[in-house]
């Protein structure tokens, strides 16, 4: 079921005796839960309302069968158990023992569940197989949703409905802008639209300067502004951008390697157009990071890929270096951006 389809059947006021929610967008994935407790009614913890995880998996089944006291029906959350994990054999072993016991359960058990439960599982990843017995049973005995990250032009969407129930105005080239400055978590997101509808107000218009002025910039937006600086010989800005993230607190540690990650991407950009590679499968991008692709283009514009090459190399002798103590890595680093624009 896709979150459109879930939002509709919720909106109704429908609820359903079995829910598997999970994916990335864990925004969507708390306010439909949300949404069910308040279509459910009354919670009394312990009672009629049950929270299960890793800790307490093996009290699922003593939880749907014993009787809710004074109730008709019994809400049950498993969030995060540990259900689809991806680990070690040992481990993997459990996780996959547990995931085929519920699966046998609700099979046999699937009369019991809907006259006394309604039973939501929750793993707030994408590592949910596709071919899980569990998805497949769930899917056929009630409800089955993939939050996943989502595209821009869906984000766009819903940030635009926000802001015209407020009677604010705003592009979407702004709201598309919005999203490269401060990622593409709908948390994120919408506590910056509704700060950017508070300074604008009624009737006023949301813009470029609104969103630079008042929005907070995700790590990787900053390096991609320090990039474009470095890239256009500005090396005054590019410092001055590095001095401000250590300002912030950020690690030097953390600088050094997520600048090496993109200066890697940008180099993989000149390997991808000279073998007439696919640009995002080579950046290997998820559908929600599709926009990055221009971004990482014009980036690498800049650069020649010997240019790209050398710095990666300089970054990772920086790094060697400042592990055996041969280097301060902050001096290290202003010295490569200047020697780069030298």
């Amino acid at each position: 079921m896709t979150i459109e389809n879930l939002e509709r059947e919720l909106k109704s006021g429908s609820l359903d005796s079995l829910y598997l929610l999970y994916g990335e967008e864990t925004y969507f994935i708390e306010t439909k839960l949300k949404k069910i407790k308040k279509l459910f009614g009354e919670l009394i913890q312990g009672i009629n309302y049950i929270q299960i995880d890793e800790t307490n998996i093996n009290t699922i089944y003593e939880n749907i069968e014993m009787p809710a006291f004074g109730y008709d029906k019994k809400l049950i959350v498993i969030k995060n158990a540990g259900l689809f994990k991806k680990a070690s054999a040992g481990t993997k072993k459990n996780a996959s023992s547990s995931r085929d016991e519920l699966t046998q359960y609700i099979e046999k058990n699937i009369d019991t569940i809907q006259e006394t439960t309604v039973l939501v599982v929750i793993e707030t990843t994408d590592t949910v197989a596709k071919n899980s017995k569990l998805l497949k049973t769930i899917e056929t005995r009630g409800t089955a949703c993939n939050f996943e990250k989502l595209k821009p032009i869906q984000i766009v969407s819903r940030l635009k409905a926000i802001t015209n129930a407020y009677e604010v105005k705003v592009s979407d080239a702004t709201l598309k802008y919005l999203i490269e400055t401060s990622g593409t978590s709908m948390q994120v997101l919408i506590n910056e639209i509704r700060k950017l509808i508070e300074y604008k107000g009624k009737g006023k218009e949301i813009t470029k300067k609104d969103v630079d002025k008042l929005a907070i910039k995700q790590f990787e937006s900053i390096i991609f502004d320090l990039t474009d600086n470095l890239g256009k010989k500005e090396i005054e800005k590019s410092l001055d951008v590095l001095k401000e993230l250590l300002y912030n607190k950020e690690p030097i540690q953390r600088i050094l390697i997520t600048l090496y990650n993109h200066f890697k991407k940008l180099y993989i950009v000149k390997l991808a157009e000279k073998c007439n590679r696919n640009l995002a499968e080579s950046l290997k991008l998820k559908p929600n990071q599709m926009f990055l692709t221009s971004k990482y283009r014009a980036q690498a514009g800049y650069f020649k890929a010997e240019e790209l090459r050398q710095i990666l190399e300089e970054f990772i002798e920086l790094d060697s270096k400042y592990k055996i103590g041969l280097i301060d890595v902050n001096i290290g680093l202003e010295s490569i951006l200047c020697r780069y624009c030298s």
